[in-house]
């Protein structure tokens, strides 16, 4: 399969969560599609078929010794290529998306506001590091107080 196939159905696999964890996330069916690892793990085996199919061509060795000892030479040159870039793709998406199920799960433990939520869990999907961060901001941001109980009541 030619690597723009795969890189667009790599695509077509991890789009339907991100909509339903930022567009439906009170929906229930959001939630128990993203309980699972299932969509993550769909992402994962992309990647590892891609993975093995490139370690065993004949330049395979090329990807092996690129990500045993890599330089930023090296990757970029791993990542100048349709397989590499490919490869690197399903590897951010299915990241992205594990990153993204679990903020959207913790949001939805912690009661926090999709007003709050959905935007961090666009920016994990678009810049994952840096939405992770926001998504961290937005907890602090949404965190309710903690309710103290009366004087003299039992705890």
């Amino acid at each position: 399969m030619p690597f723009e196939t795969v890189f667009s159905l790599a695509n077509l696999v991890a789009l339907p969560f991100w909509v339903l964890m930022i567009g439906l996330p009170h929906w229930r069916w959001t939630r128990r599609l993203m309980e699972g690892l299932g969509p993550v793990l769909a992402l994962a085996l992309i990647y590892a078929g891609l993975l093995v199919s490139q370690v065993a061509a004949p330049d395979g060795g090329d990807l092996v010794a690129g990500l045993a000892n890599p330089s930023a030479a090296g990757i970029a040159a791993l990542l100048g290529s349709p397989a590499g870039a490919t490869i690197a793709w399903v590897h951010f998406l299915a990241f992205d998306l594990f990153v993204g199920r679990w903020a959207y799960l913790d949001s939805r433990e912690r009661g926090l506001s999709a007003w709050l939520a959905s935007p961090a869990l666009v920016f994990v999907l678009m810049a994952g590091p840096l939405g992770l961060l926001l998504y961290h901001l937005a907890r602090q941001i949404g965190r309710r107080p903690r309710r103290t109980p009366p004087p003299g009541a039992a705890v």
